[in-house]
Parts: C-alpha cells; sequence; structure tokens
C-alpha cells in the first residue's frame, strides 16, 4: 500500500502543489467525502447484485462476522507469528474474507438440513458468529484501536488523521543508540516493585537506560532537533489507499465477469448449462463483499458499511429495470450521500435548510426545549441520505413511484369511467328509451354515480370532442363514436381469445 501511495503522490505532484494537496487532504470533509464516496460506490456496485439475487440481507450479516476474521487474524499475528497487530495489515483483509466465506457456507449448511428456511438460516449463522467476535475484541484483544465503538460505527470524520507520512526531500532517518553522544540516560530501580521499597533505600539498585534511544522517521527526527532540514513531507490518508484499491478490485471484477454474473443472477441454471459455474462466481461475489465490508471496517464501522450496500441499488432499481443503468444510478446515488452526508452532519440540509434553525423554531413554536445546536454523527448522516435519496426515488420514478403509480391509477379510472357512459351513450342513442336514458339531469341515476361525477365526466368528454349536448340530451360525435366501436371490437375480441383458451384446456 505504501509504494502505491507514493505512486500516486508523484502523479498528483505533476498537476498540484505539495502545498495544495497536503491542505487538501487535511481537510476533514474532503477526506471523509472521498473515503465515503469510494464506499458507497463498492459497496453499491456489489450490493445491486446481492439485491437481485435476492440476498441483500446476506451483506448485512457479512458486514458484521467480518469482524471474527479481523479479530482472529489480529490475535494469531500478535500471539503466533509475533508481528506487530496492524488494521491495515493484509492478514486482516484475508481472515475477514475467509470469515465472509464461512458466513455463506454455515448458512447453506444450515439450509440444507432441511429443517429452517434460508432467511432463519441467516438468522442463526451470523449472530453466532458476530456474538464470538465481539467476546474476542472484548475479553482478549486490548490496547488496540479495535472495540465496541470502533466495531458498531467508526468514525469518517477522523479518517484525515490517520495518514502514512511520506518523505519528498530532506528524508534523513536517525537511529539513536546507547553509545551515541545524543542519547540522554537515566537512572531506574530494578528492585524497588518487587521489595516493595523507595529509591532512596540502601538495597535499591538501579540502572542506566536510555530515554530517547530508538529509530526516528524523518518528522521525528527533526522535531526531536537530530536534523537541521525540515523534512517536505506528503500525509496520505490511509483509508484513501484502502477502499480506492478495493473499489477499483470490484470495478475490475465487475467488467471482467459481467457477462457471467449477470446470466448467473437472472438464470442460475442455464449459466451452469453454459459453463460458467455459478456457484464458483457466488462465493467469489461473498468474497468480494468481506473485502469492501473489511475495507470499510475502520472507516463506518460494521453495520452503517450495511447501507451502502443495500439502500443506493434499492433506489436505482426504482428508477430503472436495466442493469447497466441500476449499476450507474446506485454508484450515483451512493457517493451523492457522502457529499451531502457530511454538510448533514453539520446541519445543512442539501444546502435548502439550516437543521439549527428548524430546532429553533420549532422550539419558539412549541416550547420542545429541543438542543438548538445540529451536531450529529458523520457516517450515520450519509445513512440518513441515502435513505432520503430512496425516498424520492420511491415517491418520484417515473415507473414504480408512489406519484406515479397513483397518477396512473387516477387515469385508469377516468378512463373506465369515460368507456362506462360512451358504452351506455352508444347503446341508447337510438333506441326508443333515449330521450329517459340520455337525458343529462337523471343520466347519473343510471350509474348510480352523484350528479358531481356525472358532471365531471360529461365536461371531460365534451372537452375531448366525444360527446355533445342538444336539448338536454348528450350523444356521441364522429369522434366518439369511433372511439366507442373500437372499445367495443377490443372487448370482442378479448371474449373470443378467452372462449377460445377455455374450449382448449
Amino acid at each position: 500500500m505504501f509504494q502505491l501511495e507514493e505512486l500516486i503522490i508523484q502523479l498528483l505532484l505533476n498537476f498540484v502543489a505539495r502545498e495544495d494537496l497536503n491542505a487538501f487532504l487535511r481537510n476533514p470533509q474532503h477526506t471523509a467525502t472521498i473515503v465515503g464516496s469510494l464506499i458507497a460506490v463498492s459497496g453499491s456496485l456489489l450490493g445491486t447484485f446481492l439485491l437481485l439475487r435476492g440476498m441483500s440481507l446476506t451483506s448485512d450479516a457479512i458486514s458484521h462476522t467480518v469482524l471474527l476474521g479481523i479479530v482472529v487474524a489480529f490475535i494469531l499475528m500478535g500471539s503466533v507469528f509475533g508481528q506487530r497487530p496492524d488494521l491495515s495489515s493484509v492478514w486482516l483483509i484475508v481472515g475477514a474474507a475467509a470469515a465472509g466465506v464461512a458466513t455463506v457456507l454455515l448458512t447453506e449448511l444450515i439450509y440444507r438440513s432441511g429443517l429452517v428456511k434460508q432467511d432463519a438460516a441467516l438468522g442463526l449463522a451470523f449472530p453466532l458468529l458476530f456474538a464470538i467476535a465481539v467476546i474476542l475484541v472484548s475479553r482478549v484483544v486490548s490496547d488496540v484501536h479495535l472495540d465496541e465503538d470502533a466495531v458498531m460505527v467508526g468514525e469518517i470524520g477522523v479518517a484525515w488523521a490517520n495518514t502514512n507520512s511520506h518523505c519528498l526531500s530532506g528524508c534523513e532517518s536517525v537511529t539513536i543508540t546507547p553509545d551515541d553522544p545524543r542519547a540522554e540516560t537515566t537512572r531506574r530501580c530494578t528492585n524497588c516493585r518487587d521489595l516493595g521499597i523507595s529509591p532512596r533505600d540502601d538495597k535499591a539498585e538501579f540502572t542506566e537506560i536510555c530515554t530517547n534511544c530508538g529509530d526516528y522517521s524523518p518528522a521525528q527526527a527533526w522535531q526531536a532537533g537530530f536534523t537541521q532540514q525540515e523534512p517536505v513531507l506528503v500525509f496520505w490518508p490511509k483509508s484513501i489507499t484502502v477502499m480506492a484499491v478495493m473499489t477499483l478490485l470490484t470495478l475490475l471484477a465487475i467488467v471482467l465477469f459481467y457477462k457471467e454474473l449477470k446470466l448467473s443472477t437472472f438464470d442460475p441454471t442455464l449459466a451452469a448449462a453454459l459453463g460458467f459455474r455459478p456457484t464458483l462466481l457466488h462465493y467469489g461475489l461473498m468474497v468480494l463483499v468481506s473485502l469492501v465490508a473489511v475495507g470499510a471496517f475502520d472507516a463506518v464501522g460494521s453495520i452503517l458499511v450495511v447501507a451502502f450496500f443495500i439502500i443506493p441499488p434499492a433506489a436505482a432499481y426504482l428508477l430503472t429495470d436495466r442493469l447497466p443503468r441500476i449499476l450507474a444510478y446506485s454508484s450515483l446515488i451512493g457517493a451523492l450521500s457522502a457529499y451531502t452526508g457530511y454538510d448533514l452532519a453539520r446541519g445543512n440540509l442539501l444546502g435548502a435548510a439550516n437543521l439549527s434553525d428548524i430546532l429553533a423554531a420549532l422550539n419558539n413554536l412549541f416550547g420542545l426545549g429541543l438542543s438548538e445546536q445540529w451536531d450529529s454523527s458523520i457516517s450515520a448522516s450519509m445513512v440518513l441520505m441515502t435513505f432520503l435519496f430512496f425516498l424520492a426515488a420511491w415517491v418520484f420514478s417515473p415507473k414504480y413511484g408512489l406519484a406515479s403509480t397513483m397518477l396512473r391509477r387516477r387515469n385508469q379510472r377516468r378512463s373506465f369511467d369515460h368507456q362506462v357512459v360512451l358504452g351506455h351513450i352508444h347503446h341508447h342513442q337510438d333506441s326508443p328509451a333515449a330521450k329517459e336514458e340520455l337525458a343529462v339531469s337523471t343520466l347519473y341515476r343510471h350509474f348510480r354515480w352523484t350528479p358531481k361525477k356525472m358532471q365531471r365526466t360529461l365536461r371531460q368528454l365534451r372537452a375531448r370532442n366525444l360527446v355533445r349536448i342538444d336539448e338536454g340530451l348528450v350523444s356521441l360525435t364522429d369522434r366518439g363514436e369511433t372511439r366507442a366501436h373500437r372499445f367495443r371490437q377490443t372487448q370482442l375480441t378479448n371474449e373470443s381469445v378467452g372462449e377460445l383458451s377455455t374450449w382448449q384446456n
């Protein structure tokens, strides 16, 4: 990762000055937005296939159980391999991927027993693995940046502070040894604690220790005064690199295996018949979900990352039925949620409203006593924005949206009313009972409608030049005759097809 960061920095320095790059990356909003967008894009792409496979909650399970793989790898690194535990270690990623696959295997093993359904099997598997992980975190792992709070929610707002320092010039490292002239020594009592005596006691034994010995990075050496030249550094947030790698890996996998993923998602039987190995693709998808989940683990925790797997694809699915567009829309919605979520955490809702002002107004109107200072979690605010975008898609989707559905149903009811009235007029306008059946003043009675509804319907039909009213009687225009005749022919055709189908059966 460190070498990759150096390569990216050298590329960026061809376009921006070092001071500007540092200022940009040291801005908490910039780093949080970049990291959040990368998490949202990678999660949305994978979440689209999970949604279409009916496995959205699998991402919830995996995002929890990757913790078990992380903790086990963490323990093994320190106690077995003697390595210093590091949350950015590749072994943690391997452990997380293994835990994700183990979750799927355990779920399928329980489901294939035939005793429980698949959703119940998932509900049995991941709480067990997650509970074991939480116990290990609280009882075994200590003195490290890995606790229940980090597991649950993380904190993307401080991602800018977790950086690697890349030196461009003045890169002189310093090692101080006990025999170095710059070494500072002091005495330490070696038996005071064991004997319970004071260092001033005659029995006290002392040894000299070096207080400043060790290896110093260029920045540390300059700050300690061991070097004269200040190093030129670029501070690069680690989370950007991790999530950039995960996002690129996700994009590469989808581009290379798009045809196979698409076919195995919509028709796994045909995919198996064509030799595409849908089972292998399934586990590969689960590995990618695990990798993205652990990559986002340190930034947003294991719970909030679930929203980026589920909500943007669900919103995109309401907007289109085409898979490429779902992938694009879900990524866009996720990235916009990350961008606007940071502003929401500071009380700014899409640049249109200040939540602190709204809270103050509510206090003034109703005396609620609410805190007027809006301060919320950045990660949670990003998730809230994804839900607001989903809500907007649910209401305004052109095909499945609440507004379009209500409008379509209203138009269907109106069209049905029009056809009923036109059919009644067509049936009676040349009959002896025309004066009784087609009188405007009593027409509503034949349909058991209210006079108001009949007036509205006749007004709409006249506006479309389908009927006319002469001397209190309603009749069809030429256009209305054509419309009624076409509807009658369509109805007869449908009845004939239905009778033929019944006879054949």
